[in-house]
């Protein structure tokens, strides 16, 4: 199965439209299948005196406030109208993770195929519900999440008239970035045993090896932040992959889906040319003679693997010779 990669652009493009295409042109040329912005208005997001995040004062300052940081972000109806149209254009999907109950039917009015609900939203009931209600296709992070908490939010968007199989959890750490310590990947399959739904997994680790780790353990999707450059002023720069890093994961996760094969154990059809080489015959180990008795004391094994094999080695022993053979010969029976 195929991994879903998520290119998240986030608010990279610093509130910028012309930056938010580059990071779409970068996005489809690292073969990510969709990209992903966040659409909100500071207005209905945060109280004017909400504090930012650590990670984000370290980033960007103590001096402002989050509402500050977030309203110099934000795009309009009009920008994500022209940013899906570069999407079809370079023939990548676009998402955008809505932050308020007016970004969700905006998105929809443009028709968002997909509705990513980032993990801050798990516990918003009427914005579960609403975005239930329009039975698309959801990918819900669960950083910061209890399993009761996941439970909720899904009864309330199935409640909703969004069908489970359409639903898709996504393991996550919130913390930006995330200490390797702290991924705990091995949650991203409870999810999937407790839920029974798809699994994948949102990264916000620094280097690409803890997402190609989950697509080896089954994701079906993986997202991941990504910037032009990290040394760009702004909250997630920092801790985002360049574009020659976002390549390198694509091109990493799209090598491990091959090598995960079909599961069956088999020789491969490029390694049976080597079983004759590397695999061995029953042979003379000295010159025997018509009539006499194959013992241990006169057959060997040795390569090639084109004669009879040693797990044939009980039923030649104690059997006559029924011609001459030469030291190191391949016997017949």
């Amino acid at each position: 199965m195929k991994t879903f990669i998520i290119a998240e652009a986030g608010v990279n493009h610093n509130g910028r439209l012309d930056l938010a295409k580059r990071l779409i042109d970068v996005a489809a040329e690292a073969g990510a299948d969709a990209v992903k912005f966040q659409t909100f208005r500071a207005d209905l997001l945060v109280r004017r005196n909400t504090p930012k995040a650590e990670y984000q004062r370290e980033t960007t300052g103590k001096s402002e406030s989050q509402y500050e940081m977030l309203k110099r972000l934000e795009l309009t109806p009009d920008d994500f109208k022209k940013l899906m149209q570069h999407c079809q254009k370079k023939k990548i999907v676009f998402l955008s993770s809505p932050f308020a109950l007016e970004s969700i039917d905006m998105l929809n009015k443009l028709g968002l195929r997909i509705f990513k609900i980032p993990s801050g939203e798990i516990t918003n009931l009427p914005y579960l519900r609403k975005i239930g209600s329009l039975k698309k296709k959801i990918i819900l992070s669960t950083g910061m999440a209890y399993a009761r908490e996941i439970k909720d939010a899904l009864k309330i968007l199935i409640k909703a008239g969004t069908d489970k199989k359409n639903i898709t959890l996504l393991h996550c750490n919130t913390e930006y970035p995330t200490d390797v310590k702290d991924v705990n990947l091995r949650a991203m399959l409870t999810l999937q045993k407790a839920f029974n739904v798809q699994i994948g997994y949102s990264d916000h680790t620094l280097g690409i090896e803890v997402p190609i780790a989950a697509v080896a353990l089954g994701a079906t999707v993986i997202e991941k932040h990504f910037t032009l450059d990290k040394k760009m002023k702004g909250p997630d720069h920092k801790a985002s992959l360049e574009p020659g890093e976002l390549k390198a994961m694509v091109n990493a996760i799209r090598n491990v889906e091959i090598a995960l094969g079909d599961g069956i154990k088999k020789p491969s059809d490029s390694e049976k040319k080597n079983i004759p080489v590397v695999r061995r015959s029953i042979v003379a180990a000295t010159e025997i003679k018509k009539g006499e008795l194959f013992s241990a004391k006169n057959l060997t094994v040795k390569r090639p693997g084109s004669g009879i094999s040693p797990m044939q080695w009980d039923k030649v022993i104690g059997r006559r010779a029924k011609r001459n053979f030469l030291a190191e010969e391949m016997i017949a029976i």
